[in-house]
């Protein structure tokens, strides 16, 4: 396995075990701020839903600032409530609740009253239970699904006056980190008595069903309503406060309540008057009455309107924290490059728009769990990836610089375009020019190591940086001589010009740089440059391990022997005539400054003679741009 392979391969545990790890530590409870962002996130969720029309079901007599400026006191006397829920009750209602405490005693004719009126038309009275601390931890054990209630110390409920001809519900709600109630506990418990809430206690009536309570779920007869682990009813608000049909109780007493809204209708009889404590923020509304938040538990009880967060929802929810932080490090390890950076991205979109769009239609998955399951290990590794992108891109940028020191920069670019460049060989026309220092061979004898490495970096220095200058390729430094190339990696048709060039231009500057060293070492030193145009082949020679990259046939050989010539005959330069042709044809004249020739001459180790050209030094050296006139 790659070491890359094996890196994608830790990456991918390390992140599927956090993700696990993530999701076990929330659902027990250890990771509270999660809590906190997930109440942001669903906020986002539920405006970007927007408001909906709730189910005609429910409607909500508030005691408002009307109604306490029509009775001038609050909380409200108990002979004003009683003629509330007199006047309530006279419309047929299917059930009317009372989202008060009535745990203190009143004036003696109030209580009778409100008794009398109770036992008449008999309501849902609201209880409140005690917990000694905000949080509890769920009880492990066997005793069935009721133990993970939370455990309060002990109910609040109205007096037995009030208490004996009507229902009692607890009117707790559960709220976020941030306050905002998103669930209503459906059961209450204490260390011998288990209650129903009010919202599930009027439900029941409402229906006029049987209630049962199973595993996960409420049953109100063949009706079921999936509940939380713990019992708890999620809540998805319809809108800001009053989007719950709500009408003052102050119409109540003055008499002219309308039938329509009560008739055949649950009625919930709460406080909603400024001052007041029990105000919850909610996405829509920074203060909704808490009997508004009873009757939206209310009314998705009744209509089987609510949002889902149940069993099944969070076994999803722990898939995707263990399976999305995996799919992404995965798409960030398939293709390192912009092409995995677009997909994980995309892939994450689709996650983020498939969770609104579930939210929007009734599926509350988590959202704060996935993505703090999800993000840091893709970033992680993303962060890793980069670093190591980096170092990876500065290590073959050195070996790139160090590649171009021992190959030419077209050539170099020309491989990366084409690695199989020259796989096979190639036959072409190309122009070859070998150049070699005389007397070096001896000199080097009688000179320091490091003097004769001087001298030669210097020389090689001087070539490298006229073939350069000209297009050329020295496909090979042979000690003290080299051999050029025009025509590779592709042929042009200034080819034989440019070298042309390329070797007049070797000539007067290394004739300068000998005359310009110490005169014991310039005394024994010379050089003899040789060109020649003609067919060659190129190609890659040498093993798996190593390779360069050369040219081979009749035109190398025939170059090479020129600089025989050129010695033999006291030139510097000795170029054949079908160089100088193809120079010519190429735009340049070479027949002008210090060529002389045509002149036949013998070529070692070939019959017959060849028509040459020679370049000597002249008295004073004519400048680089009077040897050639190029057109370009």
């Amino acid at each position: 396995m790659s070491n890359r392979r094996l890196q994608t391969l830790v990456a991918l545990l390390l992140a599927g075990t956090w993700g696990a790890a993530v999701w076990i530590g929330h659902a027990s409870g250890y990771l509270r701020a999660l809590d906190r962002i997930e109440s942001t996130l669903t906020d986002l969720r539920t405006l970007a839903r927007g408001v909906k029309t709730p189910p005609d079901r429910v409607t909500i007599v508030a005691i408002d600032d009307s109604m306490v400026k029509l009775g001038s006191t609050y909380p409200l006397a108990r002979m004003d409530l009683a003629s509330i829920v007199d006047a309530i009750a006279q419309l047929k209602p299917k059930v009317i609740a009372v989202d008060l405490l009535l745990v203190d005693h009143g004036t003696a004719d109030g209580d009778a009253a409100l008794a009398k009126s109770f036992a008449t038309h008999p309501p849902v009275l609201a209880a409140a239970a005690i917990f000694s601390e905000t949080s509890q931890p769920v009880a492990a054990g066997s005793d069935g699904p009721l133990v993970q209630l939370a455990k309060a110390d002990r109910f609040l409920l109205p007096l037995q006056m009030f208490a004996e001809h009507a229902e009692v519900g607890i009117a707790n709600v559960a709220t976020t980190e941030s306050g905002t109630p998103y669930a209503v506990p459906m059961l209450f418990r204490t260390h011998d008595k288990i209650e129903l809430s009010l919202a599930l206690r009027v439900a029941a009536i409402a229906m006029g069903k049987p209630l049962t309570i199973e595993p996960n779920q409420l049953k109100f007869g063949d009706i079921s309503v999936s509940t939380d682990s713990d019992y708890t009813l999620p809540i998805t608000y319809y809108g800001p406060r009053r989007t719950i049909r709500t009408v003052s109780a102050a119409s109540a007493i003055r008499g002219d309540l309308e039938r329509d809204i009560i008739a055949d209708r649950i009625v919930i009889l709460g406080a909603t008057v400024s001052g007041g404590g029990d105000f919850f923020p909610t996405p829509f509304d920074s203060r909704m009455p808490g009997v508004e938040v009873l009757s939206t538990a209310i009314t998705h009880l009744v209509a089987g309107d609510g949002i889902l967060r149940d069993r099944s929802v969070h076994l999803i929810d722990a898939a995707l924290a263990v399976v999305l932080p995996v799919v992404l490090v995965g798409l960030l390890g398939w293709r390192r490059s912009a092409i995995g950076l677009v997909t994980m991205m995309t892939v994450a979109a689709a996650w983020a728009i498939a969770n609104a769009f579930a939210y929007m239609h009734g599926l509350w998955f988590d959202a704060a769990t996935t993505i703090v399951a999800a993000a840091p290990p893709a970033l992680l590794f993303g962060a890793v990836q980069l670093w190591s992108g980096r170092r990876t891109a500065q290590h073959f940028h050195l070996r790139n610089r160090l590649l171009e020191q021992f190959q030419s920069p077209g050539l170099k670019e020309w491989l990366s375009r084409d690695p199989n460049f020259l796989v096979e060989p190639l036959r072409q026309d190309a122009a070859v020019v070998f150049v070699d220092l005389s007397g070096f061979t001896s000199l080097s004898e009688s000179l320091a190591p490091d003097a004769v490495r001087e001298l030669l970096k210097e020389f090689h220095a001087l070539v490298d940086k006229e073939t350069v200058r000209r297009g050329g390729l020295i496909t090979s430094f042979l000690g003290d001589g080299a051999m050029i190339l025009f025509g590779l990696p592709e042929a042009a048709p200034d080819d034989a010009l440019r070298a042309a060039e390329c070797a007049i231009g070797l000539c007067v500057k290394t004739e300068r740089w000998i005359k310009a060293l110490p005169s014991p070492i310039a005394a024994r030193m010379g050089f003899k440059i040789g060109a020649h145009f003609g067919p060659i082949v190129a190609s890659r020679l040498g093993g798996r391990s190593h390779q360069h990259i050369t040219a081979t046939g009749d035109t190398v050989n025939i170059a090479s022997r020129l600089m025989e010539v050129a010695a033999r005959h006291d030139a510097r330069l000795a170029l054949s005539d079908s160089f100088r042709v193809e120079a010519e044809r190429g735009g340049g004249r070479l027949t002008t400054g210090g060529l002389t020739g045509p002149f036949d001459t013998q070529i070692r180790g070939r019959s017959g003679s060849l028509s040459v050209w020679f370049w000597r030094s002249e008295p004073e050296p004519v400048r680089e741009t009077t040897q050639l006139h190029s057109t370009d």
